[in-house]
């Protein structure tokens, strides 16, 4: 399930900028962000992928610096509901970066999907979109790509 925008049309950096990808800050997988890395260099975007087991303030440090097109938080290990509250919370209190597109996807609870009410607390924090592991939220991930403006490759 994803989440739509809980903005009209979220604000998107100038072409040449980049996608900063991340785990949340409790989980170390790191196949997931080379995935979304590898996908998104495809498509054109410049990609910083700051690894696993994230602190906010590591993601602070490098939003503020690069200003992305968009924010990609990744969870394998059941914990992206938590983890992805503490981040986005940290991140919207810098006014700098309020409008920084950032979504949140992958497994985000331990014991399967998460409840609608659940998804809608991301979105309220300041997550643009959530997406799930499930076919739809790749889908809907997809989608989004689509929409944002690519880097000129040269």
């Amino acid at each position: 399930m994803s989440l739509p925008a809980k903005k009209e049309a979220p604000a998107v950096a100038d072409r040449g900028a980049s996608v900063i990808v991340a785990g949340g800050t409790s989980d170390s997988h790191t196949w997931n962000l080379v995935f979304l890395q590898l996908l998104l260099e495809e498509m054109g975007f410049e990609v910083v992928n700051l690894g696993p087991c994230v602190p906010a303030e590591l993601l602070i440090a490098e939003s503020l610096a690069r200003r992305p097109a968009l924010l990609v938080v990744s969870s394998v290990n059941g914990h992206g509901y938590q983890d992805g509250i503490r981040m986005i919370s940290k991140l919207r209190e810098r006014a700098e970066l309020a409008a920084v597109p950032a979504v949140i996807g992958g497994k985000l609870g331990i014991s399967g999907g998460q409840s609608a009410e659940q998804l809608a607390e991301l979105v309220n924090a300041g997550y643009d979109a959530v997406f799930d592991d499930g076919a739809e939220g790749i889908a809907s991930f997809q989608r989004l790509l689509d929409s944002l403006p690519q880097r000129v490759l040269t």
